[in-house]
C-alpha cells in the first residue's frame, strides 16, 4: 500500500464518518436514560451546550455546512467538480434532517417538563398550598408552559380561566399533557374533587407513556445501527479499492461506465435509506 493510497483512504473514512454523524444526529441514549431514571423533581432539562468561549465560535456556523468541506476534499482527490456539487446539494437536506431531530428532542424535553409540572403541583398542594399558588411555583420552576407561561400564570394569579389557558398551551408540540391538567383542574373546581389525586394519576399515565416510547426507541436502536452500517458499505468498498492500489474516484468520475454506476448506486442508496428510515419512523409512532 503506498503512502498516497493510505492518505486517501483515511480522508475518505473521515469524510464518511462526518456525513453519517450529521445525518443521524447526536446520540440520545444518555438523555433517554436521564428521562427514564428521573424522579418527579422539578428539574428543567435544557439542551446540552458547549462552554461559552467555544459556543461563540461554533454557533455562527450551522453543522450542515460541514458538508461543503467534505465535498471540496473529495473534489480535490477525484479532480472533479461533481463531489462539490453533491456537497452543496447535501447542505439543505442535512439541515432539514438536523432541524427535524432538534424538534423531536425539544418535544421530548417539553413532555418531560409537563410531567415534572404535574409532580410539582402535587408536591405544593400536599405541602398546604392553594392550587393557584402551586401552579405559579411549579410553572416557573419547570418551564413546561412554554410561550403560554405568562397567560397561564396570570390566569392563576388573578382568578382567570386557567383550564382554557392550559388547553391553549397544550396545542404546542410535546405539551399535550397540559390538556389532561386542564381537565383535572376543571373537575376539581366544578365538583370539589381532590386536584392532587387526579394529578397523581395523570403524572403516572404520562410517565408510563413516555417510558414506553423510550423503550421502543431503545429497541429500534439496533435497526438504526444496521441502517448506518449498510449506508457505509459503499464507502468502505471505495477505501478498500484505494488500499489495493486502484483509483476508484477517477473511474467513477471520469468514465461513462463509472458515472453510470455512480448515478445508479447513489439512487439505490438514497431509496434504501429513505425506505429504512420510513420503516423505523412508522414503528416509532404510538
Amino acid at each position: 500500500m503506498t503512502t498516497v493510497a493510505m492518505y486517501t483512504a483515511v480522508c475518505a473514512a473521515v469524510c464518511a464518518g462526518a456525513a453519517v454523524c450529521l445525518t443521524v444526529g447526536r446520540d440520545e441514549g444518555l438523555r433517554r436514560a436521564r428521562l427514564l431514571l428521573a424522579s418527579g423533581s422539578l428539574v428543567r432539562e435544557g439542551p446540552r451546550r458547549l462552554p461559552v468561549h467555544w459556543r461563540r465560535l461554533v454557533d455562527p456556523m450551522r453543522r450542515e455546512w460541514l458538508c461543503l468541506p467534505a465535498g471540496v476534499l473529495l473534489a480535490v482527490l477525484g479532480e472533479s467538480v461533481l463531489p462539490l456539487l453533491a456537497g452543496a446539494v447535501a447542505v439543505p437536506l442535512t439541515g432539514r434532517r438536523l432541524r427535524a431531530s432538534e424538534q423531536r428532542r425539544a418535544e421530548a424535553d417539553r413532555a418531560a417538563a409537563v410531567i415534572a409540572l404535574c409532580g410539582g403541583i402535587v408536591g405544593e398542594l400536599r405541602a398546604g398550598g392553594q392550587p393557584g399558588q402551586a401552579l405559579l411555583a411549579a410553572g416557573r420552576a419547570t418551564g413546561a408552559l412554554g410561550a403560554a407561561e405568562a397567560a397561564v400564570l396570570s390566569a392563576a394569579r388573578f382568578g382567570g380561566d386557567v383550564p382554557a389557558e392550559l388547553r391553549r398551551a397544550s396545542r404546542e408540540p410535546g405539551a399535550e399533557g397540559l390538556a389532561g391538567l386542564a381537565a383535572c383542574w376543571l373537575v376539581a373546581v366544578d365538583s370539589g374533587a381532590g386536584l392532587a389525586a387526579g394529578l397523581d394519576r395523570l403524572e403516572a399515565a404520562l410517565r408510563s407513556e413516555r417510558d414506553q416510547q423510550a423503550s421502543l426507541r431503545a429497541q429500534l436502536a439496533g435497526a438504526r445501527a444496521t441502517v448506518v452500517v449498510l449506508a457505509l458499505l459503499p464507502v468502505i468498498g471505495l477505501a478498500l479499492g484505494w488500499a489495493l492500489g486502484a483509483d476508484p474516484l477517477r473511474i467513477l468520475l471520469h468514465s461513462p461506465a463509472g458515472l453510470g454506476c455512480l448515478v445508479v448506486g447513489g439512487l439505490l442508496e438514497a431509496v434504501g435509506l429513505y425506505w429504512a428510515a420510513r420503516i423505523v419512523r412508522a414503528a416509532e409512532r404510538p
